[in-house]
């Protein structure tokens, strides 16, 4: 069976073959790809406990199927193209020999310091090539990788660190975003005041900021590369894994305070990442891809570096932020590199969009042939603005549904082969079951209906665990609904059978693409001294699809509300990262409870949505009357 489906037709054939031979059509898909050793069993599975295995017995280095099985073919095709910060900067591109060339010899370095199969590493670097070399280093010799986004604060650095008990960070000096210097190893300096673990810090240079570097913890990274080139900068075999062999941990917001971390393992999610990449975009082997996201979540990790490079394909990495130095960037580096597919986020399409069209005007973007989405569903006018001052109507948009814990792609049109409407994910991909359920868990059959979204049969890229808690990813994902993978997405299915999603159903907020717990901002807030309890819910936000609206109590020392609000959104800068401090903040003397103490958050949504004409009984609550001095306080932040 080929890789790519390339008619309706035959995607209405295989997705039925998908579902009704799920274990032979996956063994087929995994025909694709380089074992050093066939699988003994395509699947074993209950979503009980849960238990998922892919391939057993299987034997295979993801790095073998990214990088060695194609450099004898296309040893000198780009890899990866990366576009720095600064548009006067060279840009910089990697082969497929250079970048094998590299991964080898960073492994060497991982190994001169100690790391071995099982250890986990942490990496808290800028967008540079470096994170994608050691990324692969650590697949390469079988450490486990848990790549931090270079935006978090230090304690949520130190939270992920000691929750995985990692022996090695890298990091850099610092990192360049727009017009903001990152004081990166700094960060990891403070973070580590709290990290036993970890033994040694690896430090690239890309700023030149002045860092502190520790006597036996902290080496540079050109220096451990120098120590490899003495040696004659051996090669690097790839560790021979078991298919469900530890890959990655990346954490991800939960409905609880703490940062769960999500677990992909070898061989499952390099079938699954490679499969959907070539398929949904249906890429062609001369093509240029460019994805915006970071490294930092799993966009990144699935189609930036693994997908991409599993199907031999030009990757192109970008550094900075779209709109810097100006809203062109973007089309300034599709016109550069030629870039053919275009995957970004529908914040950005937004925020670019809003700048106005003539930074699009005399950009060529004829070379554009495909575009995609990802994050959050895209509203319909961003997808028209898309669609013709970027793609000119000739374009199709992929508008992919899937989430950290699904490791790619699950609900999204196929470029040019699926139908495409606004704001919809469309069909599932083969190997895909979706289901649609009501509070009870009854399924909701039929077309032109709503409910919750689950999938009812694992797929190889999900999720397995959440690290050293396993109930917790039971709890999370799997004991909702019983015998279902419940995604924490409500969902239409219209008429068509066409899937469009409504955004999350749990305390789970969905801010510029990313997901931030309600109760981890709550935490944060609740630090600072001067906060005596907050609620937060989200609310529609014109360019972050969502924003974040706290509701706070506070004491009474608190006497200017400007500077109590600028110094809470810094408390929450320092505990989480700036990308979770709320847009709006009211201050308000209650919170609508019940009278078993729990917060309405249903009440408090209404009213950050500005919708109070319907907010249901509330004579029930605990004190009624708090709900009308919240509205009016709304009221005035609105203005």
């Amino acid at each position: 069976m080929d890789l790519q489906i390339k008619s309706f037709e035959e995607y209405q054939r295989i997705y039925q073959y998908s579902v009704e031979k799920p274990e032979e059509f996956w063994a087929e898909i995994a025909e694709h790809f380089y074992w050093r050793r066939k699988w003994n069993k395509v699947l074993e599975w209950n979503f009980k406990e849960p238990n998922i295995k892919w391939f057993e017995g299987a034997r295979l280095n993801i790095t073998e199927n990214c990088l060695d099985r194609h450099v004898y073919k296309l040893g000198d095709k780009p890899a990866i193209i990366w576009e720095p910060n600064d548009p006067n900067e060279a840009h910089r591109v990697l082969t497929y020999k250079q970048l094998l060339d590299k991964v080898e010899q960073f492994s060497n370095v991982l190994k001169n310091n100690g790391i071995r199969k099982g250890d986990r590493v942490c990496i808290y670097l800028p967008m540079v090539p470096e994170l994608v070399i050691a990324v692969l280093a650590c697949a390469r010799i079988g450490a486990i990788h848990s790549v931090v986004f270079g935006g978090f604060s230090a304690q949520s650095i130190a939270d992920r660190i000691n929750d995985a008990d990692c022996r090695l960070v890298i990091t850099a000096d610092g990192g360049f975003r727009g017009t903001k210097q990152i004081a990166l190893k700094s960060i990891v300096d403070d973070a580590l005041v709290q990290c036993k673990s970890v033994e040694r810090v690896i430090v690239l240079t890309r700023t030149r900021t002045p860092v502190s570097m520790i006597k036996g913890r902290d080496v540079w990274w050109e220096d451990e590369i120098k120590k490899v080139e003495t040696q004659g900068n051996p090669p690097c075999p790839a560790e021979e894994m078991n298919a469900e062999d530890l890959l990655f941990i990346l954490y991800t917001s939960g409905s609880t305070g703490k940062p769960k971390g999500v677990v992909h393992t070898c061989a499952g999610y390099m079938v699954y990442t490679g499969y959907t990449f070539t398929n949904a975009f249906q890429y062609q082997p001369d093509e240029v891809y460019f994805c915006t996201a970071d490294i930092g979540w799993i966009t990144g990790h699935s189609y930036i570096i693994y997908g991409p490079l599993s199907q031999g394909a030009t990757s192109l990495m970008f550094e900075g932020v779209p709109n810097w130095p100006d809203a062109g960037r973007l089309w300034d580096i599709v016109e550069k590199h030629k870039v053919n597919i275009l995957y970004t986020a529908p914040t950005a399409i937004r925020s670019l969009m809003a700048a106005g069209d003539q930074y699009v005007e005399g950009k060529d973007l004829s070379t554009i042939t495909k575009l995609g989405t990802v994050g959050e569903p895209i509203n319909e006018e961003a997808w028209h603005w898309y669609d013709q001052k970027i793609g000119k109507g000739k374009a199709p948009i992929v508008d992919t549904w899937w989430q950290t814990e699904t490791g790619g792609f699950l609900i999204s049109p196929i470029a040019g082969v699926t139908p495409t409407v606004p704001g919809y994910a469309m069909l599932p991909l083969p190997g895909v079951q979706p289901i649609l359920v009501d509070e009870n868990g009854q399924e909701i059959e039929g077309n032109g209906v709503s409910g919750n979204l689950c999938i009812k049969y694992p797929w190889p890229g999900m999720i397995r665990t959440t690290y050293g808690d396993h109930e917790r990813c039971r709890q999370t994902y799997f004991s909702v609904y019983e015998n279902l993978y419940f995604t924490g997405d409500g969902c239409l299915r219209d008429e068509n059978g066409y899937y469009r999603i409504t955004g999350r159903v749990d305390d789970v907020l969905n801010v510029s693409g990313h997901r931030i717990g309600t109760a981890e901002v709550e935490n944060a807030i609740n630090m600072h001294s001067d906060v005596i309890e907050s609620a937060v819910v989200g609310y529609p936000h014109p360019v972050k699809g969502q924003g974040i609206y706290a509701f706070v109590i506070a004491s009474q020392h608190h006497t200017d509300e400007d500077l109590t609000r600028q110094d809470i959104n810094q408390t929450v800068s320092r505990i989480i990262g700036a990308i979770a401090k709320p847009d709006k903040i009211q201050f308000v003397s209650g919170l609508p409870k019940t009278r078993s103490g729990k917060i309405m958050r249903r009440i408090l949504r209404k009213i950050a949505e500005g919708d109070t004409s319907n907010l249901g009984d509330t004579t029930t609550l605990l004190d009624p009357a708090v709900v009308d001095e919240i509205k009016e306080g709304a009221e005035k932040l609105r203005g």
